[in-house]
């Protein structure tokens, strides 16, 4: 069986970079892929499914909510976690109510630690 596969979705490059880095340090038997935006996610799922995937909320066209609850219907099993500075009651609601869980920007080592913890959960 390969080694799990984390998708990093979010529009900025340096968020991607910065948790890329992060995960490689805690979790180096994992494989890391990068997405910009909620549509290349899921064309890249389409191809292989992640075990795991971090997904910023606010991204231009499809938000990361939407994309969020497209997956878990599909894909029940894939585990993942908003990562977003927009950390207001209605977007922790929409997050629980879709069956993922939510980690709160700035990326930091502890924030990355808390959301590789969370996958493992």
């Amino acid at each position: 069986m390969p080694n799990p596969l984390l998708l990093i979705v979010d529009d900025s490059k340096m968020s991607r970079m910065m948790i890329s880095r992060l995960i490689a340090d805690l979790r180096p038997d994992w494989r890391i892929a990068e997405a910009s935006s909620g549509t290349e996610a899921l064309a890249m799922i389409e191809q292989e499914l992640p075990s795991f995937i971090s997904m910023d909320v606010n991204m231009p066209g499809l938000s990361g909510l939407e994309v969020a609850g497209r997956i878990r219907l599909h894909h029940p099993q894939v585990r993942i976690v908003l990562c977003t500075a927009n950390i207001q009651d209605a977007v922790r609601q929409a997050a629980e109510k879709a069956g993922v869980r939510f980690v709160a920007k700035p990326i930091t080592a502890d924030s990355v630690a808390r959301m590789a913890s969370l996958f493992e959960d």
